[in-house]
């Protein structure tokens, strides 16, 4: 029999972990010394020492690596088992390859302009939300306004008074100066009724968003979706839904600029 120490030597394995390994069931002493409490090894079990490392290094959680030294699992267990630790890391590769591809279009950003850029996307997952909302084909931008205060005027006499979700959704298509398919937003968190004007329903979530703060005023928000636009292409996205405004800081102005506003961009892998 070994000692901890000497086991822990010749299999290049920490006591640390050797006690773990022991903790949890997956690699008992052979003896335990009633009096000492000394733990003593077998060379008989540098084997199964040897599966529980090469387990660990393919990624395999301890809790995991037990269920796999179990005798009795099914060989179709274990191989289920080895085809989702393949696809969980065949998954994270494509995530790190496509994180790769953000560090070298922000470092051919940088080098072009000297710089760092003046918008930073962030990819978000939005959750479904429940809205009060108008929808209208508007003549030009001048009329959007008019919408807000519609809504907010509604909404206030059904008794919301506060409400932290409020956004602009453009459906069309294309860029459009007239006839321009639009709708607003406004969350609420109770139970209004919905007229021939206003709906009531769950705005839909999506898996993956690119999005982009612009400070400043409307009248510049161009350049926030200028960005976008050059990053979705560029990191090998397609727009895949309507874009929608978030007004976190914002108001009926055109021109102002305190205003706060997030672009918001659906998008899938191209």
């Amino acid at each position: 029999m070994l000692k901890i120490g000497d086991f822990s030597k010749l299999s290049q394995v920490t006591v640390k972990a050797l006690r773990l390994y022991d903790q949890l069931g997956l690699l008992k002493p052979v003896h335990v010394d009633n009096f000492t409490g000394y733990r003593y090894y077998s060379a008989d079990q540098l084997p199964r020492l040897n599966r529980i490392l090469v387990l660990k290094d393919l990624g395999f959680s301890l809790e995991q690596i037990a269920k796999l030294l179990d005798e009795k699992l099914p060989p179709e267990q274990i191989r289920g088992m080895l085809r989702l630790k393949q696809a969980e890391l065949q998954q994270l590769i494509a995530q790190e390859q496509s994180r790769l591809v953000r560090v070298e279009v922000q470092l051919r950003q940088i080098e072009q302009e000297d710089s760092m850029p003046n918008y930073d996307i962030v990819l978000k997952k939005l959750e479904p939300i429940k809205v009060a909302s108008i929808r209208e084909i508007l003549p030009n931008f001048a009329t959007v306004a008019k919408l807000y205060d519609e809504l907010s005027n509604y909404i206030q006499q059904q008794g919301v008074k506060e409400f932290n979700y409020c956004a602009g959704i453009w459906h069309d298509p294309e860029y459009k100066e007239s006839d321009i398919d639009w709708e607003f937003v406004i969350s609420i968190n109770n139970f209004i009724p919905s007229n021939e004007r206003v709906q009531i329903y769950e705005l839909p979530g999506y898996e993956t968003t690119a999005c982009a703060v612009h400070q400043g005023s409307y009248n510049t928000i161009k350049q926030a979706y200028n960005a976008l636009a050059s990053w979705i292409e560029a990191n090998g996205y397609k727009i895949s839904g309507a874009s929608r405004e978030v007004y976190i800081v914002g108001g009926v102005e055109q021109d102002n600029d305190s205003y706060v506003t997030e672009v918001q961009f659906p998008v899938s892998q191209a």
